[in-house]
């Protein structure tokens, strides 16, 4: 052990290389994408804009799935078994990489939003559900443009332990910005979500397969089971 660093076990440091960060064999398949959305309104402008993510998404060449909120109960509301739980549940299992698109509701994330994130819990057992997965987050306001929701959702994004991407998209006056079809308008914010989901897709193919490793932590080595098991057997023999 390293004299100048007296509190390191030695036993569970791992010095990151190069190679781990390349797969060995890359996936083949296309990027697996969930888009969830936070509004339950019949013209819902945070559904609209995920829709037209969709349609970009599968343009880059990925794999999507939208959950609708409709129906899902507030958290701790219902049991964990409840059909729409269930089905997030799966959902975020299932996908590499999500979107997550929020209206502004007074300064903050729509509890339509929330909620759904909530009901995705860190861990299932030994499963994580969101960890190690990319994410971009989006919003829409109905007035001038505002950061409050993808902060919101990007500090949640952080805590999910997610890759969030570094670029964002905010609408501001979204009803302005879609026409009676729910499609958005050709502007500098439509350009700006091509330029998140070009990157969604990216970063989801550059680290889709080495997720593991990049989420592989010293402390949870230091205080896994097996480390337990290994540090009581060490006791006992001495």
């Amino acid at each position: 052990m390293p004299d100048d660093l007296p509190n390191l076990d030695a036993g569970y440091v791992d010095i990151p290389g190069i190679g781990r960060l390349r797969a060995a064999t890359p996936s083949a398949h296309p990027p697996r994408i969930l888009l969830l959305y936070g509004s339950l309104r019949e013209r819902s402008y945070s559904r609209f804009l995920t829709f037209e993510a969709e349609r970009l998404l599968k343009h880059f060449g990925a794999e999507t799935r939208i959950f609708d909120p409709s129906g899902l109960p507030l958290p701790d509301g219902a049991d964990v078994n409840h059909p729409k739980v269930l089905e997030l549940r799966e959902l975020s299992l299932w996908s590499e990489g999500q979107v997550w698109t929020s209206p502004e509701r007074h300064g903050a994330m729509s509890a339509v939003m929330k909620a759904q994130i909530d009901w995705i819990p860190l861990s299932v057992g030994a499963i994580r559900p969101t960890q190690g997965r990319t994410l971009a987050v989006m919003q829409v306001s109905g007035g001038s443009q505002s950061f409050n929701a993808v902060n919101q959702m990007r500090l949640l994004g952080r805590w999910m332990r997610m890759v969030t991407i570094p670029n964002q998209s905010s609408v501001a006056k979204a009803y302005q910005e879609f026409d009676e079809a729910g499609r958005m308008r050709a502007s500098s914010y439509y350009d700006r979500v091509v330029d998140v989901m070009e990157e969604l897709v990216k970063f989801t193919l550059l680290t889709r397969d080495v997720s593991p490793y990049l989420t592989d932590r010293y402390s949870e080595r230091k205080g896994s089971p097996e480390a337990v098991a290994r540090q009581v057997n060490l006791a006992t023999a001495t």
